[in-house]
């Protein structure tokens, strides 16, 4: 029998003072956790759920069953654990509040703005300029389109796409993250000025790229994809999508810690879109909390993805900003730290006004009794 252990953040508030001090800063962020859910699972199925308070959870973790107590301790600590920032060149980005990663697509098939930047690197140029410009903490630039259906890309071509918009952003002096799942990309992309990898099969696509990342001590981005092969869309199955991508993202992080990866160095994404249903990509939206359980910073990639088209008419994907935008408030409402977007300019926007609500909250008195 397999016992597993998960502590779910349900219950939020705009301060501490609202709970009388009876919260936990979310993983660090700009996020008051007041209310938990305690699930436990036994060979896939929940045989259990307890609601506790910060106040509470002490007492809740020392009854815990010996199978899953020092799991139990681990999980509540990594959502009270506060993440450094991440030091890319000279570029320090702090993850102590949401930040925005900017797309840069110079493929000829994605299926948001494919073939936009391949083949005008002065449009890509300046479209990179332009969201560093309105704010973007950092741009990932892709060569190979992963949507439902795609054509394989060969490497050589991937690497002609890639390798100048990297040279180009670098001049920029932007902070980059590469999004590839080969190593010869990523290794001729680190040494073209990128800093993160962004690996949608979570460097399981070839064996080489666990060794390539550890090698060269740099952030990667493990994200969740159930397929193991070309199609990373195919082979969904889960029992509790929530749940089970928990546990597969743990197992990533774990095969990632063992290859020699620096915990502090682990970024996790649990893939919204990738081999999801629409029902199933709600459900994990809804839970995001969860996974700052598992200790690292979080990204979200659910910009203008085809979830939003099927909850809006089908709108094409150009005319789904208004669903990007509340899919990343609902991020940075779960504590998110990176939001990867096409539409910079409107994703910022709504993170500072985001950010100044949180702010004021920590000071608004109102509900408090006056002398």
């Amino acid at each position: 029998m397999t016992d597993q252990i998960y502590i779910r953040p349900i219950g939020f508030a705009a301060s501490p003072q609202s709970e009388e001090g009876d919260t936990i800063r979310l993983a660090g962020g700009m996020v008051y956790a007041h209310r938990f859910a305690i699930i436990l699972r036994r060979d896939g199925v929940v045989t259990k759920r307890a609601l506790v308070s910060p106040a509470g959870m002490a007492e809740a973790l020392g009854s815990l069953p010996d199978s899953v107590a020092e799991e139990g301790q681990a999980q509540w600590a990594a959502l009270r654990f506060a993440h450094p920032a991440l030091q890319l060149g000279e570029r320090t980005i702090r993850l102590d509040q949401p930040q925005v990663m900017g797309i840069l697509n110079v493929t000829p098939d994605s299926f948001s703005d494919g073939g936009a930047f391949l083949d005008d690197p002065e449009a890509g140029r300046s479209h990179a300029a332009a969201m560093l410009e309105a704010g973007a903490a950092l741009i990932d630039i892709g060569g190979e389109s992963t949507r439902p259906g795609a054509a394989a890309t060969w490497e050589g071509d991937e690497l002609k796409r890639v390798i100048p918009a990297v040279e180009y952003c670098a001049a920029m002096g932007g902070a980059i993250s590469v999004d590839t799942r080969r190593p010869a990309v990523m290794e001729a992309a680190l040494d073209a000025g990128a800093q993160i990898i962004n690996d949608v099969s979570a460097l399981r696509h070839d064996p080489r790229s666990m060794e390539l990342a550890a090698a060269r001590n740099c952030p990667v981005v493990l994200m969740h994809a159930p397929g193991t092969g070309q199609d990373l869309h195919e082979g969904a199955a889960y029992a509790n999508v929530v749940l089970d991508v928990f546990d597969w993202l743990k197992s990533a992080r774990d095969r990632a810690l063992d290859a020699g990866i620096a915990r502090e160095h682990i970024i996790l994404d649990p893939g919204v879109g990738f081999g999801k249903s629409l029902a199933e990509n709600l459900a994990l939206l809804n839970a995001l909390p969860l996974y700052h359980a598992l200790g690292h910073p979080l990204l979200l990639g659910a910009s203008r993805k085809r979830m939003i088209g099927a909850l809006s008419n089908e709108a094409p994907t150009a005319e789904r900003i208004g669903g990007s935008i509340a899919l990343a408030a609902a991020g940075m409402d779960a504590g998110v730290q990176l939001l990867r977007v096409h539409d910079v300019a409107a994703s910022v926007q709504a993170r500072n006004v985001w950010r100044g609500l949180r702010d004021a909250a920590l000071t608004d008195f109102s509900e408090m009794p006056q002398d």
